[in-house]
């Protein structure tokens, strides 16, 4: 059976000034980032390496129209070593970037993954603390034909080197932060309930969850500013999370955020967030026992409450982090939900496969129909 994956070296350093002195980005490589990252942090310390602007090729998270041009611009730019130096988006864009031979887009890789290779070094220095993507290989893509987001998945996209750099995190906008960090919350939790979980995985989740929960226990008490002197805590959870979920897996909650992002483009940590609580309550709903009943037993110790009041003090907890908005304020209306709910069990058997319990297209209904 296997325990865990865990393909990239992982490196560590306080200033973005040491990472670029250890990994000296040059002429021969290509950073795949954004200005407002670039600018502040890098550009003295980089000065030859060359750079592709993710936010000249569409805003938001990544789609197939985004990453189909950005393919087109890197075929005549071959390099070494590819950087991705930002948030999900361009973590994602550049998992892609490595395993596109010349002339094949997005549809093409899809048909072929098993066959998939990497072409060039890839280096990723994630600049949020949610995705956990820096450690594993899947690359989340809103296919606009399919008008879902789908996973692109293949060996050779794990990085060969992660980076975690805690000072890119400091100009991190407060709202990124939350989404992000509850972004890998849910990785956790999602990695910790899934069948594939294993005593490995399970460890670096119970970690995770500790760490987030504890941090914004710490913003509920002093206020939002208390979250600078965590920010290497959440940044080295949402590894620990990415480790855990590359192997056990996401599941219910992400199959179901994933319509909110492709057709409303809710950005992915919010619309995890929008499903997450409820689809535990779903889970709780058909008996608490097992890997859920272990589960509510570490959230009431972290926040000192009854097993039975879990789900609500975490919802409370979370609320204090960032507000939680229905459904409909996204412009989500009651006849989208029988949709959605069909969506999600057409194109994402991937993720379902890994609940808790198996839901069903009432069960994913009433999920939906309860956050409206």
């Amino acid at each position: 059976m296997l325990e865990i994956k865990c393909r990239p070296d992982i490196y560590s350093f306080v200033s973005c000034r040491e990472f670029a002195e250890a990994f000296a980005p040059g002429p021969d490589d290509i950073i795949l980032t954004n200005r407002y990252i670039f600018e502040p942090f890098f550009r003295e310390l980089c000065p030859d390496a060359r750079c592709i602007w993710q936010e000249d090729y569409g805003s938001g998270e990544p789609t197939d129209v985004m990453v189909n041009a950005i393919l087109e611009r890197m075929e005549t730019m071959p390099c070494r070593r590819l950087f991705a130096m930002g948030g999900g988006t361009v973590i994602d864009i550049a998992k892609v970037l490595t395993v596109a031979s010349r002339g094949r887009r997005v549809d093409d890789l899809n048909a072929d993954m098993a066959g998939l290779s990497a072409h060039c070094e890839l280096i990723i220095v994630p600049t949020t603390c949610g995705t956990g993507s820096e450690v594993t290989n899947i690359a989340i893509l809103n296919r606009t034909s399919l008008g879902t987001k789908m996973g692109l998945v293949s060996e050779a996209m794990y990085a060969t080197k992660a980076v975690l750099v805690p000072e890119l995190l400091s100009r991190l906008p407060y709202a990124v932060f939350a989404t992000s960090s509850i972004d890998a919350l849910v990785h956790a939790v999602e990695s910790f309930l899934s069948g594939k979980s294993t005593a490995f995985t399970r460890l670096f989740s119970c970690r995770a969850m500790a760490m987030i929960l504890g941090g914004y226990q710490t913003i509920a008490r002093e206020g939002k500013e208390a979250r600078t002197g965590l920010l290497p805590d959440f940044l080295l959870a949402s590894t620990y999370a990415g480790l855990a979920f590359g192997t056990a897996g996401c599941a219910a909650v992400h199959a179901l955020s994933y319509p909110l992002g492709g057709s409303c483009h809710v950005p992915h940590g919010e619309a995890n967030y929008s499903v997450f609580v409820q689809v535990l309550r779903m889970y709780q709903s058909k008996g608490v026992q097992g890997r859920l009943a272990e589960l509510f037993s570490l959230l009431a110790a972290q926040l000192g409450c009854a097993e039975e009041d879990v789900l609500d003090r975490l919802g409370e907890l979370l609320s204090v982090v960032l507000p939680l908005k229905s459904l409909h304020e996204y412009g989500i209306k009651q006849e989208d939900v029988q949709t959605f709910a069909e969506n999600v069990l057409a194109t994402q058997q991937r993720l379902l496969a890994n609940n808790y319990v198996p839901l069903s297209l009432e069960d994913i209904v009433a999920i939906y129909a309860a956050r409206l």
